[in-house]
């Protein structure tokens, strides 16, 4: 059993949200939905809440009304490999939200996003403080990352 899992509340679009993620990362299902019953407080039948995994990582989803929203002070950070990988989940994440610099993001939902290159961590962690400094120059420029304009910085 998953030890700590992200619990997200929506104003009844958790289903839909649900959806969306599955729909976007490979390697992830619908685990279980669950519905309200006579008892409310939502409509009855509606979905009051879902678990669902991306990478094996389980998230839950509850439509809680309108009481809380998301903010970027919690963001979900996604490792990529390749600029192809960064550029399709920028692409899909971002549509209908909006972006920000430095590889964040906000969904349709108003969720928060890091799309971050892998590359981008082993060329911040070098020991040479002159190209480091160089790449996070280059990072602070840009929305979506790009990784081969990181390594120009990294190697000029």
């Amino acid at each position: 059993m998953q030890k700590i899992t992200p619990f997200l509340w929506f104003d009844g679009q958790a289903e839909e949200a649900m959806n969306f993620y599955t729909s976007i990362f490979k390697n992830s299902k619908i685990v279980s939905v669950m519905h309200y019953g006579e008892a409310g407080p939502g409509a009855k039948g509606t979905v009051m809440s879902a678990t669902f995994e991306i990478q094996g990582q389980k998230f839950i989803v509850l439509n809680g009304g309108p009481h809380f929203t998301f903010s970027p002070a919690i963001s979900f950070f996604v490792n990529c490999e390749t600029q192809e990988e960064v550029d399709e989940l920028w692409e899909k994440l971002s549509e209908g939200g909006k972006t920000n610099r430095c590889g964040w993001l906000d969904d349709k939902f108003g969720v928060s996003w890091q799309i971050v290159p892998t590359a981008l961590g082993v060329m911040l962690q070098d020991k040479d403080a002159e190209k480091s400094q160089k790449v996070m120059a280059a990072m602070l420029q840009m929305d979506k990352l790009d990784i081969e304009t990181l390594r120009y910085a990294y190697l000029s």
